[in-house]
């Protein structure tokens, strides 16, 4: 006699059906096409698959609605997924009666990891490699077969998983863990094609590396990729450092030295390799578990990564070697992980807008909104998005080291004891400011005794900025520029026709000399001046006057106050309430690309409809930087910007040297004549 039929709900799905009393849940999940994450295949191995009794208006939520549980879910002793209370294997709990069934985030095959920022999407978990725990017949005189022949049966028997290819050391691996596991073995199977690892028995814990490799640092995430959680973070200094601060002296170094292109790929496959081992290590796990790897980086790391070499983007027309996705065994560039991992690098965009720049487009999505979203990532090298879900275009602009604390004259990068924060008295000019590795300002009691361990030592990047958007906005820096000398303090001084403003006298202890210099202005106006005229290129091509939201992404865009970028200029009038940092964008993006296989199909098939814009030969782009080298801009409004800051503070200086206010009037006036 046939079973009688029961009706069950999936929540948060909503999907329904009938099936037979006694199926299990995992059974009616699959039958309904319902998401429930399992490894071992339904046999109460894996612990993944648990989920909990819902009620509805017409269904109760009582325990008779499923069987009483038995062995498998009483004895269940996996240790890394417990069986949490008040919840049940759908493996093993069998329907009796009509049910509401929920199924919990961490029990979906794509499951959703909310990431630190709460406003971005979620990572859905959907990782390229899966294991699979297999049940295999022992080897029959009778039916003779191979043991490859009988597990690729088993499969496609017990997953659907037909006409893989199988990786040479699995096959060397194949018969040992066969008998080691009594007929029972774990495989890796890699984007449905391949199986990578074989491991005696049920196996489980599989974990993956996403790394951003950028010129100065290299960031790490060791991520499990069944529950997409980071297991362990690191970062260390490009080693590449000790062959040029920036890019295009790391590629000059190939040019001028014979076989220069083997030391910079060996020195970062170096750092890649030291970076994995240093993850594993924080996580209490094997090399062997790191089943796949996901990088970013600039083009040319990407091409130095990857054994490429990179003169051909030290020169027009910037050619990469290639531009789309690069998959290859992890081995390929020195990393020791499992011996069938595999590396996937994120497309490249053009010729200096690289993988990092298409995972930061993945991570912060401007692709997926109707608002005009300007991402940048301000480095050496400032690479530059904008747009929004019906068109994106791409662009990289030269702003040199200054943002980086180099060319400045007590310029340092980010390290304790370095002023990253500065304040001007509009009335007095004196100074006052903050250094890392310290919580209080300069001006407050104890200071001295609070960086005995760090001093002051430099000025760094978002340091820089705050100084001369301070001086500007105190009339000390005129719109054009100049340190002005007007009297009223004595920390200006000029030799010459160059003036110098002293930001801290270096008397107490551990303490250097921190002054900002006109070479110091000048070299912070011709950075902003470039980057403002990317940014404006690309607003000007997609036919558009401002922006609705501005992201700023990489280590320095994060520490960057948005306030001080927009009194310099650097980028354009925006609702302040709408710039904000987007941390490591890129290294987001990566991580993206390593939980998630529908991830990486998306930013392959967006790279190709991203409109790329070179500054170089552009027409108009000399023209913007002219302008943008004024405070905050010679001919643009910053309307937004003004109802929030007092911008009459900023001088012009006159041909003859006298100075002018420049009011509210006198911008209107301006941005009129345009």
């Amino acid at each position: 006699m046939a079973a009688c039929p029961v009706q069950v709900i999936f929540t948060p799905s909503g999907r329904r059906g009938t099936v037979e009393a006694g199926t299990t849940v995992l059974e009616a999940a699959r039958h309904l096409g319902v998401d429930i994450d399992s490894v071992c295949g339904g046999r109460g191995l894996c612990g993944r698959c648990q989920v909990t009794l819902g009620s509805s208006v017409s269904i109760p939520g009582t325990e008779d609605r499923l069987s009483a549980r038995d062995a498998v879910e009483l004895g269940f002793r996996n240790r890394r997924r417990p069986l949490r209370e008040g919840h049940r294997l759908s493996c093993a709990a069998r329907l009796r009666a009509d049910a509401v069934i929920d199924v919990p985030p961490y029990s979906q095959v794509r499951k959703q990891v909310v990431r630190k920022r709460a406003e971005v999407v979620d990572i859905p978990v959907d990782p390229v490699v899966r294991l699979h725990y297999l049940e295999v017949e022992p080897p029959d005189m009778h039916r003779q077969a191979s043991d490859l022949a009988r597990v690729l049966r088993a499969l496609e028997a017990q997953w659907g998983i037909i006409g893989v290819e199988v990786d040479h050391h699995v096959l060397v691996e194949l018969q040992d863990a066969l008998r080691a596991g009594d007929w029972t073995i774990t495989l890796a199977v890699h984007d449905g094609a391949v199986v990578t690892g074989v491991w005696p028995g049920f196996h489980d814990g599989p974990a993956g590396v996403a790394i951003d490799v950028g010129s100065t640092t290299v960031a790490g995430h060791l991520c499990d990729l069944s529950t997409g959680s980071i297991l362990a973070s690191t970062g260390m200094m490009n080693p590449q450092i000790r062959f040029g601060e920036d890019l295009m002296s790391r590629v000059s170094y190939v040019m001028m030295n014979d076989g220069g292109e083997q030391e910079l790929t060996g020195a970062i496959r170096a750092a890649l390799d030291q970076l994995v081992g240093e993850l594993v290590q924080a996580a209490g796990l094997e090399r062997s578990a790191v089943l796949e790897v996901a990088l970013v980086g600039n083009p040319i790391m990407h091409h130095l990564v990857l054994g490429i070499d990179p003169r051909r983007l030290g020169v027009a027309p910037f050619a990469l070697a290639t531009d789309g996705p690069v998959r290859t065994p992890v081995s390929t560039i020195g990393v020791r992980a499992h011996p069938g991992a595999r590396l996937y690098v994120l497309p490249c965009v053009a010729g200096h807008v690289g993988a990092d720049a298409a995972g930061a487009v993945l991570s912060e999505g401007p692709h997926r909104g109707q608002d005009i979203q300007l991402l940048v990532d301000v480095g050496t090298n400032a690479e530059i998005v904008l747009g929004s879900a019906g068109r994106l275009l791409a662009a990289s602009s030269p702003t040199g080291p200054a943002f980086e604390g180099a060319e400045i004259s007590s310029g340092q990068r980010a390290t304790p004891g370095a002023i990253e924060r500065v304040r001007i008295d509009r009335t007095t000019l004196e100074p006052r400011f903050k250094v890392i590795g310290a919580t209080m300002w300069s001006d407050e009691e104890g200071f001295e005794e609070a960086t005995v361990g760090t001093g002051v030592i430099g000025i760094c990047g978002s340091g820089i900025i705050e100084a001369v958007a301070e001086l500007a906005l105190a009339g000390v820096v005129s719109s054009d520029g100049l340190i002005v000398d007007s009297g009223r303090t004595g920390r200006v001084t000029t030799e010459g026709r160059s003036a110098t403003f002293l930001l801290h006298d270096g008397s107490s202890s551990g303490a250097a000399r921190i002054a900002i210099t006109q070479n110091d202005v000048r070299s912070i106006q011709l950075a902003k001046a470039a980057l403002y005229a990317g940014i404006r290129l690309l607003m000007d091509h997609l036919g558009v006057d401002r922006v609705d939201e501005i992201r700023l992404a990489g280590a320095f865009g994060s520490h960057i106050d948005p306030v001080y970028a927009m009194v310099l200029g650097m980028i354009p009038d925006c609702d302040l309430d709408r710039v904000s940092a987007a941390g490591n964008a890129a290294g987001t993006g990566a991580t993206m690309a390593l939980l998630s296989g529908a991830a990486r199909g998306e930013i392959e098939g967006l790279v190709r409809k991203v409109e790329k814009i070179e500054t170089a030969v552009a027409p108009g782009f000399q023209q913007h930087f002219v302008e943008a080298m004024a405070i905050p801009h010679a001919t643009a409004a910053f309307e937004q910007l003004a109802r929030r800051v007092d911008l009459a503070g900023i001088a012009s200086v006159e041909p003859t040297g006298h100075r002018r206010r420049v009011g509210r009037r006198n911008r209107r006036r301006r941005v009129g004549r345009t």
